[in-house]
């Protein structure tokens, strides 16, 4: 094995271990302030009065199903790492996560170990992308190959674009009578 196949190896393996530890940590209840466990000091604090830590991690461990589907999310992308045909995949998975929870991190919480952590996880797997670049390559080309019509795809398309709007506006008047008829939230 190569020492850039070394790299990517302990690069997959290190992620692989530490998203466990967390997603792990998220399921058995070792992340967030969840419903009915409050801390005493949290429980007492009024909205107005709570800091972005206290809202964010309580907001976050309100609903357990969440908090499952993070865990889960993390562990499965991890676990996909271990193997070289699904290593990609594994990425995919959890780069949104993980940059998820750089932006989280970065606004709501005021000690940055977490935010060290999740940056080094991040670069970890840009490193693995890096070293199956032409792979990578490949995938974005079969997702979005060239286009020889250039930089206006709809016009080279005449009659199916037109269509394709149409139907558009028929979609957006069926979300807008399903946001109307199911109401809009408090927000």
């Amino acid at each position: 094995m190569s020492i850039g196949g070394i790299v990517e190896l302990a690069a997959r393996w290190y992620v692989f271990v530490f998203l466990n530890v967390y997603g792990i940590g998220k399921i058995l209840g070792g992340q967030f302030y969840r419903r009915g466990h409050l801390p005493a000091e949290v429980a007492q604090t009024t909205l107005g009065a709570a800091g972005p830590f206290e809202l964010a991690w309580t907001f976050m461990g309100y609903s357990f199903a969440y908090i499952l589907f993070i865990g889960l999310a993390e562990i499965v992308g991890a676990w996909m790492l271990l193997w070289e045909r699904t290593k990609l995949l594994g990425v995919a998975v959890l780069l949104p996560i993980l940059v998820n929870i750089l932006v989280f991190d970065v606004i709501f919480l005021d000690r940055y170990g977490a935010l060290a952590s999740a940056t080094i996880y991040t670069c970890l797997l840009i490193v693995i992308l890096a070293f199956n670049r032409e792979r990578v390559a490949k995938a974005f080309e079969a997702l979005a190959p060239g286009n020889a019509a250039g930089r206006r795809p709809w016009r080279a398309m005449g009659k199916p674009a037109l269509l394709a709007l149409g139907l558009m506006a028929v979609l957006f008047a069926l979300d807008q009578a399903l946001v109307n008829w199911f109401g809009h939230g408090k927000g």
